[in-house]
């Protein structure tokens, strides 16, 4: 199922969905973060995706991140929530989301590298590396705030909320 990523554009369509999103900046010993090239758009991205009704919000993190990456991880901290109602994702189902995302940092503490069947590459990029993929703007939003090493979690956009 493919989806499109909408930000701030007048022309994305109206939501039907509000979901609730895990991502996890997984950090190794050389300062890499792991990262996954999705299926679904071609685009870079931290692993992640929807919590289940019957998890809590670190153990959603950990099986998304063995479910696209093969690591299995223990949680480590929090980077922040992106609640940015500007964000759109419109998948070809007909589903339109805004998705709450709680983005999460971790480290390995077992499994192997993976690719899985919602990804096309999974690998380890270093700081230096990401300005070169592409990768939605969402996404260099978290890993910025990972590599600005604050310690405050960031808390979302705050603006006008009509627009």
């Amino acid at each position: 199922m493919a989806r499109t990523e909408y930000y701030d554009d007048p022309e994305a369509p109206e939501p039907n969905s509000l979901v609730v999103g895990m991502s996890a900046v997984v950090v190794d010993d050389r300062g890499r973060i792991l990262m996954q090239r999705r299926t679904d758009n071609g685009l870079w991205a931290l692993p992640g995706g929807g919590m289940d009704l019957t998890e809590s919000v670190p153990q959603a993190a950990i099986r998304e991140v063995r479910e696209e990456t093969g690591y299995d991880v223990e949680v480590t901290g929090m980077v922040g929530l992106y609640t940015d109602a500007r964000h759109i994702i419109a998948y070809t189902d007909g589903e339109v989301r805004r998705q709450f995302n709680v983005c999460l940092t971790a480290h390995v503490v077992g499994g192997s590298l993976a690719v899985s069947d919602e990804s096309t590459d999974v690998r380890w990029i270093s700081p230096d590396e990401f300005e070169e993929l592409p990768m939605h703007d969402t996404q260099r939003l978290r890993i910025g705030h990972f590599l600005d090493g604050t310690v405050s979690p960031y808390i979302g956009y705050v603006g006008n909320p009509a627009g």
